[in-house]
């Protein structure tokens, strides 16, 4: 596979990557308490950033893990069944996002049990220092991986087929593209923007997220699986 076609693959798995929505719930969370609790702008922006780039961080870390291993195991060669493989996942996920992702009900109550929401709502209340935030960004990731592995996965093993300067690239393509909502938050809410208008318009088109999410999944599986196993034969090496 030729670069641009690589990267174009990584970029489009990494938009996907963008379309869950914990990491963004978490942030608005956090946003909220402290324009709340009236801390300063200065404090708000910094608290705000740390979880950023907690996030970033995370994903960066998962995607270069997954992109290790399969290099480890594969020598850099990915074969047919692995493709077959990733492009399963990617199909699977994307059908449990079109029907499970959100609850059934009003606002933007995600998959998450609500043990753990309201864990997450009592951490992100009792946060106030940079480094919590930045955990809570590592962890909001985490959470998510039911969902984000498929597009990592693809993501690693297009990645090991690059070569390293490339393989570098490639990364800082899906970091960035990734925490593109959380990026956009953080500038709307440091800048003045109130932050219902956002939640209203997350409100508003989580069924058109939900289901773009779902169907980028299921088309990014077709055109991988048309590129990568199709175009070099059928044979399961």
């Amino acid at each position: 596979m030729d670069i641009i076609s690589s990267l174009a693959i990584i970029s489009f798995a990494a938009l996907i990557h963008a379309s869950f929505q914990l990491s963004v719930s978490v942030l608005t969370l956090i946003s909220g308490h402290a324009l709340g609790s009236q801390k300063s702008h200065r404090r708000l922006v910094a608290l705000t950033a740390s979880f950023v780039f907690g996030a970033v961080l995370m994903s960066l870390l998962l995607l270069s893990t997954i992109a290790l291993v399969a290099n480890q195991f594969t020598d850099g060669s990915i074969g047919n069944y692995l493709w077959i493989a990733a492009c399963s996942l990617l199909i699977g996920v994307g059908f449990a996002v079109m029907f499970l992702y959100y609850r059934n009900e009003d606002g933007t109550g995600l998959w998450i049990p609500e043990s753990f929401a309201d864990y997450l709502m009592r951490r992100t209340k009792a946060t106030k220092s940079t480094t919590e935030t930045f955990a809570l960004g590592q962890t909001s990731v985490i959470s998510e991986i039911l969902f984000i592995s498929a597009p990592l996965l693809v993501s690693a093993l297009t990645l090991v087929q690059l070569p390293a300067g490339w393989q570098l690239i490639g990364i800082a393509v899906y970091a960035v593209i990734s925490a593109l909502p959380l990026i956009l938050i953080w500038i709307l809410v440091n800048s003045g923007h109130r932050l219902s208008a956002i939640q209203k318009w997350r409100e508003s088109n989580k069924h058109f997220i939900q289901l773009a999410s779902g169907s980028g999944l299921i088309i990014l599986a077709v055109f991988v699986y048309t590129w990568m196993v199709l175009s070099s034969g059928v044979n399961l090496s």
